[in-house]
C-alpha cells in the first residue's frame, strides 16, 4: 500500500480507496454487511489501479520507475539469486558504489552480475550518487565482464541510473571515453549478456551496460537519450515543460519494441514493481532463466555476430540525391564547389542529404 509520504500524483484515487479499506480491515467485529463492502472496495481498487496503471502518460511512468520503494538492484541480488560474492575495485582509481559487481548463480547458471546501485535511504544514496557513476564504475564493470568471459560465465546487466555521473572531475578522468570503451567491449565479449532496465535508463550512463543479446525493461521503466528534465531545458530552456519532453522521447515500453530499442518487456506487478518486489522478482527470474538456457545454446562466433548485427539495425537511413543544388558561392556551378582557388577541372559528384527512414535511433545516440 502506498503511503501518504510515497504517493505518486497520479494515485491520490488509489490511495484513497486504499485508506478507506484499511480502516474497514481495522474493525474488530465486522458485519456481514461490512464484509460485503470489503469485498466491493477490493475489486473496485483492482479495477481502477489496472485502468489508471493501463493508461500511464510518459511522464508517470517516468514518477513510477523513480518510485523510492522501487526495487534496486542490492533487492533483486537477494531475492533472484541463490548467491551472491561482491568484487571491488577497478584496479586504477578506486571502488565507485553505484555500480555493483559480482559472482552469483541463478539456478544451475553461474553468473556474473553488473548493476547500477542507488542505494535505500539517503546515506547509501549519497555514497552511490543516486546511481550515477563515474568512470572507476564503468572500468569496474569492464573488468568484471572480461573476467566472466574468461571463465565462460554469462554476464546479466541491471541498468538503473538517471545518467553517468556529470562532475569535473569525471570528465577529467575519462568518462566519455571510458563508456564509449565499455560499449565497445560488450559488442565484442565472448559470452552471452542480458540487460535489463529495472528503473531508469538514462543517457550514456545507461548505455555503459547497455549493450547485450537481450535487452529488456520492465513494464514501467524508462530508457532514453536523455532525461525528461534535461531535455526540457535544451529545447525549451525550462524544466516545466518536463511531460512534453517525456511525450516526445518516446522512451517507454509502450514505445520501444516497435522502435527495435527492446527485446522483452517484462509485465509488473499490477500498481508497479514497488507494491510487490517479490512477484517483480520472480518474474524477472523466470526471464534470465529462460533467456540464458536460449543463449547458452548458441556458438560464441554466431552470438558475438548476432549481437553486433542487431544494434546495427537499430539505425536505418535512406540516402538519397539532391536534384537542385544552390551555388553558394556565385560563378560557382551546383556540382563544382569553391575551394577558395582555382576552380577544379573535374566535376564533383552531387552533395548527399542524409533523411531518417524510421526512428529508430538507441539511446545514447546523437
Amino acid at each position: 500500500m502506498a503511503t501518504a509520504d510515497h504517493r505518486l500524483s497520479f494515485e491520490r484515487p488509489i490511495v484513497e480507496l486504499e485508506e478507506r479499506l484499511a480502516k474497514l480491515e481495522r474493525l474488530a467485529n465486522q458485519s456481514p454487511e461490512t464484509r460485503t463492502e470489503l469485498q466491493r472496495l477490493r475489486r473496485e481498487l483492482t479495477d481502477r489501479m489496472k485502468r489508471i496503471y493501463a493508461n500511464l502518460k510518459p511522464w508517470e511512468t517516468v514518477e513510477v520507475a523513480r518510485h523510492q520503494n522501487r526495487p534496486k538492484t542490492a533487492d533483486y541480488l537477494g531475492l533472484v539469486f541463490d548467491e551472491f560474492v561482491e568484487l571491488h575495485g577497478d584496479k586504477f582509481f578506486g571502488d565507485d558504489k553505484a555500480v555493483s559487481t559480482g559472482w552469483a548463480k541463478l539456478d544451475n547458471f553461474k553468473v556474473m552480475v553488473i548493476g547500477h546501485e542507488k542505494g535505500s535511504n539517503i546515506k547509501q544514496r549519497n555514497a552511490c550518487n543516486f546511481g550515477s557513476a563515474h568512470p572507476e564504475g564503468y572500468r569496474k564493470a569492464m573488468g568484471k565482464m572480461k573476467l566472466a568471459a574468461k571463465f565462460a560465465m554469462p554476464v546479466i546487466c541491471f541498468i538503473d541510473t538517471p545518467g553517468a555521473y556529470p562532475g569535473i572531475g569525471a570528465e577529467e578522468r575519462g568518462q566519455a571515453q571510458v563508456i564509449a570503451s565499455s560499449m565497445f567491449e560488450m559488442s565484442r565479449l565472448r559470452t552471452p549478456i542480458i540487460c535489463v532496465v529495472i528503473g531508469e535508463g538514462g543517457s550514456g550512463g545507461a548505455l555503459g551496460i547497455g549493450v547485450g543479446d537481450r535487452v529488456a525493461m520492465l513494464e514501467h521503466a524508462y530508457y532514453s537519450v536523455i532525461s525528461p528534465e534535461g531535455c526540457a531545458g535544451i529545447l525549451w530552456k525550462s524544466h516545466t515543460f518536463k511531460e512534453q519532453a517525456a511525450e516526445a522521447l518516446k522512451m517507454t515500453s509502450k514505445d520501444l519494441p516497435g522502435l527495435g530499442v527492446v527485446d522483452d518487456v517484462i509485465e509488473e506487478p499490477l500498481g508497479g514493481a514497488h507494491r510487490n518486489p517479490h512477484m517483480m522478482a520472480n518474474r524477472l527470474k523466470i526471464y534470465l532463466r529462460t533467456q540464458l538456457r536460449e543463449l547458452t545454446k548458441i556458438p560464441l562466433g554466431e552470438l558475438v555476430e548476432s549481437r553486433y548485427q542487431k544494434f546495427r539495425r537499430q539505425g536505418r537511413f535512406l540516402e538519397t540525391a539532391e536534384e537542385n543544388v544552390t551555388p553558394s558561392i556565385s560563378g560557382t556551378s551546383p556540382n563544382e564547389p569553391h575551394l577558395g582557388g582555382p576552380k577544379s577541372a573535374g566535376k564533383m559528384p552531387a552533395p548527399q542529404s542524409f533523411k531518417h527512414d524510421k526512428a529508430l535511433a538507441a539511446p545514447g545516440e546523437i
